[in-house]
């Protein structure tokens, strides 16, 4: 383990080819046990990329690593929202900028351009007008709202996460979170005085076709073996919430295609996770 980190740290300049590999390929390449692979590599990277490790751009395995683990002494250091994450990244902010007008529940349902500009936006079957245009829409929806583009997103595609949230008759945890080695589930959060579990399953492919009910029950029976106070609890509610376009999946040569913020457009710009942030998916929001 000692050695691949070092490799890792010494071939984050010099190699050429990690964004031509997935992170397996380079693993396996360091001779990285089985054993090592799984409950270290896997653990830490499926969480914080949402894919697979024989999925995943070797890339964004290292940009990981170097930046959560090697880059400074105080990488480790995280920081944790005193507020949720929907009054964080919501409209909040946007709300006390008095020169912002922010309209939910608008659709766009079309970009219109003319001689190399966009004229104005169809929403909600009315035509509005702007100096300057942003399109953040996820990448699945630019081709139907603004075709000009005529971006190739053949490359992209999602990966799912999947929440469950187990609502428990008593404490069945002390601990504010821990991640679970060897099983599907790889975190669990506690969200409310030990009575409220929340599970987290990222790139959860394999669970996408299962009934809810038997996602909420391999979640008890992986939870149990690591607490035990679960089998003894009564659980009162549960809640499955299955994400299917999650992210983007980080797929070996992504990088490569990943659009830049400028368009043919003179007054139109790209944003977006999908886009080339140098960052995948669940690390751009941050950034």
């Amino acid at each position: 383990l000692g050695r691949a980190l070092l490799a890792l740290r010494r071939e984050r300049k010099t190699r050429t080819d990690l964004d031509r590999i997935t992170m397996l390929d380079w693993l396996r390449e360091k001779r990285q046990p089985q054993r090592v692979i799984d409950r270290f590599w896997r653990q830490i990277l499926v969480s914080a990329i949402n894919e697979e490790v024989d999925r995943m751009s070797a890339l964004h395995g290292f940009q990981v690593f170097w930046l959560g683990f090697l880059a400074r002494a105080d990488s480790y250091e995280m920081g944790v929202p005193t507020i949720p994450l929907t009054r964080l990244y919501g409209s909040d902010a946007w709300e006390r900028m008095k020169t912002v007008t922010l309209e939910t529940r608008a659709t766009v349902e079309r970009v219109l351009v003319s001689g190399g500009r966009v004229e104005g936006v169809v929403v909600n079957g009315e035509r509005r007008q702007a100096d300057l245009y942003v399109c953040a829409l996820p990448f699945e929806r630019v081709p139907s709202v603004l075709p000009e583009l005529a971006l190739d997103l053949s490359p992209f595609e999602h990966s799912p996460i999947t929440g469950i949230h187990l609502w428990f008759d008593r404490r069945v945890t002390t601990l504010p979170h821990g991640t679970l080695l060897d099983r599907t589930i790889q975190w669990f959060f506690n969200k409310g005085q030990g009575k409220y579990i929340q599970v987290v399953v990222s790139a959860s492919r394999s669970l996408l076709e299962m009934p809810k009910q038997d996602v909420v029950d391999l979640a008890l029976r992986e939870l149990a073996e690591f607490l035990p106070a679960v089998k003894e609890a009564k659980l009162e509610k549960s809640h499955v919430v299955k994400e299917v376009r999650a992210t983007f999946s980080a797929r070996p040569g992504l990088e490569e295609v990943r659009p830049k913020p400028a368009t043919p457009f003179a007054n139109l710009f790209l944003a977006g996770d999908w886009t080339a942030t140098g960052w995948p998916s669940t690390r751009s929001e941050e950034h």
